[in-house]
């Protein structure tokens, strides 16, 4: 969601001074936060769907949905996927992950035995297995893999599924197992966020949901998934093999293969390294935000587990991109530093669990989460106004600028001065 809003707040805060140009994976936007919602048939595709290249020509923004072959940053320019080159002053990379399902066998929707909500047209595959399932129900089990960083979208499917088998009176015939490499329930990847463990604990208490954590997936068959739960001490407490008849699991990340492999720009992952700027150490003219930035994880943990990037701290990340390479066009240095601040509402059909981290990363200025019914209405309205954004090719629109400042929510970190 990063790259999209990136190229409207660049184009606004360059103010026609900078040629602004996005090199896509494809022509249209989706709204991702919406998947789990098209995985029980919630939503359609199109309609979290957004046709790119109108509205970056209304905002005179250059746009190829070709996709970026390799980026030469010793050159100052990209090799496109149909041969072309294209050069650069500045570079942005907001290509989010390449999802690494293939470092588990038989883990993920092409070839493997597990559904997907990472991409829509893994979403709207999954609504069909879903169908396919119901008409015959039997075990299920969700999750987040050893060394994934996005947690949410998992409570949220599992609880999402939840709902929905009780509106098809069939909750009763299909047990339920959330599998998860965190430490513990509500851990999130951030050593949770305010009561995270007790308020996610007790939904999946509630809704009569097994869990095993600190589990590390060692392969899936048809209709098994082999699972070790890790002590603290990194051995094997206990191994698991979970029947299932419908699965949903997120995979681990790593950065994209136009970037993967290129010294002092990537990690040994292919994540963007960067500095607190959000430009590279090695070549200061790259920039990167979102997914695809390498921060190191909270741990250390008996399974690896991963620091998610969320929607406000993505944006955070944005605005501070923005104002640095305007202030670098006027010939100054870059000051502005993203806040890295979480505001985040899970949904769950039929309540949600909100949190908000200032910053995201601990310890934190504000640790706060909250439950109930309002969470899935929010969550709706923001699909919404989200959407609304990307189709009118605005960023920040006045009246969010004045909502944040009311409710104390920054998207930079305030300057301190040193006090004589």
């Amino acid at each position: 969601m990063g790259g999209t809003i990136a190229a409207y707040e660049i184009r606004e805060a360059t103010q026609g001074k900078a040629e602004v140009t996005v090199v896509a994976e494809g022509e249209d936007y989706w709204f991702v936060p919406s998947n789990p919602w098209v995985a029980v048939r919630w939503r359609e595709p199109d309609a979290i769907r957004v046709h790119l290249p109108p509205v970056m020509a209304r905002r005179g923004i250059g746009f190829t949905g070709v996709g970026a072959e390799r980026v030469h940053p010793q050159e100052n320019r990209l090799t496109l996927r149909d041969g072309t080159t294209m050069a650069y002053d500045w570079l942005v990379i907001a290509t989010g992950p390449e999802l690494a399902f293939d470092e588990i066998p038989g883990l993920g929707p092409n070839g493997g035995h597990t559904v997907s909500v990472c991409r829509t047209d893994h979403a709207n595959s999954a609504a069909d297995a879903f169908d396919a399932f119901c008409a015959n129900p039997g075990p299920i089990v969700v999750g987040a893999a050893q060394g994934a960083s996005c947690f949410g979208p998992a409570y949220e499917f599992a609880l999402i599924l939840d709902t929905e088998l009780k509106r098809r009176k069939i909750r009763d015939r299909v047990p339920m197992t959330f599998v998860t490499s965190e430490p513990y329930i509500g851990h999130l990847g951030l050593d949770g966020v305010g009561d995270t463990k007790t308020l996610l604990e007790s939904q999946l208490r509630e809704r009569h949901i097994k869990w095993v954590t600190n589990a590390r997936i060692t392969s899936v068959e048809a209709a098994t998934m082999h699972v070790e739960e890790v002590g603290e001490d990194g051995t094997v407490k206990k191994a698991h093999d979970l029947p299932f008849g419908y699965s949903m699991i997120l995979p681990a990340f790593r950065g994209v293969k136009a970037v993967h492999g290129i010294e002092g720009l990537t990690n040994p992952r292919g994540f963007i390294l960067a500095d607190k700027y959000q430009r590279n150490p090695t070549f200061p003219n790259v920039y990167s935000l979102g997914v695809c930035v390498a921060i190191p994880p909270i741990g250390p943990t008996p399974v690896p587990v991963g620091v998610p990037k969320t929607g406000f701290m993505i944006e955070s990340m944005v605005t501070a991109i923005a104002r640095n390479i305007a202030s670098e066009l006027h010939g100054e240095r870059p000051s502005e530093v993203a806040s890295w601040n979480a505001v985040c509402l899970a949904d769950f059909g039929d309540g949600g669990v909100a949190f908000v981290a200032q910053p995201q990363i601990p310890p934190r200025n504000v640790n706060w989460s909250s439950h109930g019914k309002w969470v899935h209405l929010a969550k709706v309205g923001f699909e919404k106004y989200f959407l609304r954004k990307v189709r009118k090719g605005t960023s920040e629109p006045l009246y969010e600028k004045f909502a944040l400042q009311v409710l104390g929510i920054s998207k930079l970190k305030e300057t301190v001065k040193e006090i004589v």
